[in-house]
């Protein structure tokens, strides 16, 4: 029995210190983790959502950008989400209901794709639905890791975020090959229907979150007279830093880097077309594309942090619109010339753009924690995030409009090399603008606690700037990022 004990410890240490980094193992933990690895796992469907649209429901290139800029909404508007959650509990609980609600509708979201969505306006309802779902669920655990955070010591700052991350990656990693292989044996409306069951999990833990029920009846007046100022407060000191010029104007040249137009939409069609990549290749590209991303990290990590933004971000956007011209080669089958299969190309090309757009990136979101002034870091952190979603909407949008000016097609893709081209050079343009980013550190004074400021985990609407590597689960695999001809957020 004694050694029984013993035994049982160790192993709780061992769990404690290295699996969840010195985290305690409560049922709280336990849920947020699980609604991180929904969140990576859900990338199971983003190539059924692709060929659905595009097979099942028969839309254009320009008509899928379209209805994905559409479906990236919610992602625009996550600080609305915060505020209802604080301030207008549900059944007396902000947290635990809310993420209730959020699984039983990325269950019926995705339910209604794998039955009823026959049109493209019910497509655009139910994609917009998932997202939403994923969406609702974010702010609530993202407000969790928050409130976690004040309490974790300097030692531990950052701990929860840094395992949220990992958890959402290994989900990601779960499915990148498996969106693919499924689809080689099954329908999109049968991975549609086995999607629809991972939301229900995020219902289910929410009972685990350590929430005492508001009583509405019992608040005194003073509490309810004080709620309302209290959100008037936060807009107010929200707007007051984003209106600075220290935070407006890096904000300003990121949104403008990020709402170039992206040629990923037509990119898909014409792999999949033109070149008969099928979906269990492409789910090879997506695992590929993964794996690099958690490169691209390390490789920061490791060289790159103390480089200040200015200098990084622009080398970063000229590397990768130079090395997002290679897509030229495929577009115009020049590979073949040059002996290189097109599958090899892809893959090849994959790795390389995606590592350079995760080391882009990451110093987005290093950029985006140090400009948050304290006492408001996790809302200006995630009205920061909005605006990049918003970019990528953007982006995505004026994809579809040179998209169809140009008169690609599902069948016609000759002019498919001028649009790679303009949604290349086009990353160029903010550069004249680069001054607007900070020569060094924007928070120098207190660069040890800004260093050590745990945030929620970082989400950015995918596109093709270099940057958008980081995946929204809902979104379609518009185009494997090999085709990134410059990535985001």
């Amino acid at each position: 029995m004694v050694v029984s004990d013993s035994q049982s410890e160790r192993f709780k240490t061992f769990l404690k210190n290295k699996v969840l980094f010195g985290n305690e193992p409560t049922p709280e933990l336990i849920a947020i983790l699980c609604v991180y690895f929904v969140q990576g796992i859900l990338g199971l469907s983003r190539l059924a959502v692709s060929f659905f649209l595009k097979d099942d429901l028969g839309l254009s290139p320009a008509q899928v950008a379209a209805l994905v800029g559409v479906a990236a909404l919610p992602w625009t508007i996550k600080p609305v989400f915060g505020f209802l959650s604080d301030g207008l509990p549900l059944f007396g609980y902000r947290r635990r209901s809310y993420l209730v609600f959020s699984g039983i509708l990325g269950a019926l979201a995705w339910g209604a794709l794998a039955t009823v969505v026959n049109s493209p306006w019910a497509a655009t309802a139910a994609i917009l639905g998932a997202s939403l779902s994923i969406a609702i669920s974010d702010v609530i655990v993202d407000s969790l890791v928050v409130e976690r955070a004040r309490k974790e010591s300097l030692g531990q700052a950052g701990s929860l975020q840094s395992l949220s991350w990992g958890v959402s990656a290994l989900g990601g990693l779960v499915t990148a090959y498996l969106s693919g292989l499924l689809l080689e044996h099954f329908s999109s409306r049968t991975v549609f229907g086995i999607t629809a069951t991972f939301p229900l999990l995020v219902s289910a833990v929410a009972w685990l979150i350590a929430e005492e029920k508001v009583n509405r009846r019992d608040r005194s007046e003073s509490e309810k007279a004080t709620e309302t100022p209290g959100i008037r407060h936060q807009i107010k000191q929200l707007w007051g830093a984003i209106a600075q010029k220290s935070i407006l104007l890096p904000t300003a040249f990121i949104f403008l880097w990020q709402a170039t137009p992206s040629a990923d939409s037509a990119f898909f069609f014409f792999t999949t077309n033109e070149l008969g990549f099928e979906p269990e290749f492409l789910g090879r590209v997506r695992l590929v594309t993964s794996l690099a991303t958690l490169l691209g990290v390390w490789l920061f990590q490791r060289f790159l942090k103390t480089v200040p933004f200015r200098k990084i971000l622009g080398w970063s956007i000229v590397i990768s619109t130079l090395l997002g011209m290679t897509s030229l080669l495929l577009v115009t089958h020049a590979n073949r010339a040059l002996g290189i299969d097109d599958r090899w190309f892809s893959l090849g090309d994959s790795l390389i753009l995606t590592v350079i757009g995760q080391i882009a990136f990451m110093p987005v979101l290093v950029l985006s924690a140090r400009l948050c002034p304290p006492g408001i870091e996790a809302s200006l952190f995630a009205l920061l995030m909005s605006v990049w979603n918003l970019s990528g909407l953007l982006s995505q949008e004026l994809g579809a409009i040179l998209t169809h000016w140009l008169g690609v097609t599902e069948n016609n893709f000759d002019k498919l090399w001028l649009l790679v081209l303009i949604t290349n050079l086009s990353t160029l343009l903010p550069l004249p603008l680069i001054r607007w980013l900070p020569k060094g550190d924007p928070q120098e004074s207190t660069a040890e606690g800004s260093i050590n400021r745990s945030l929620p985990l970082a989400e950015v609407y995918e596109h093709h700037a270099t940057g958008a590597i980081v995946e929204q689960p809902f979104m379609p695999d518009l185009v494997p990022e090999f085709v990134t001809t410059k990535e985001d957020r």
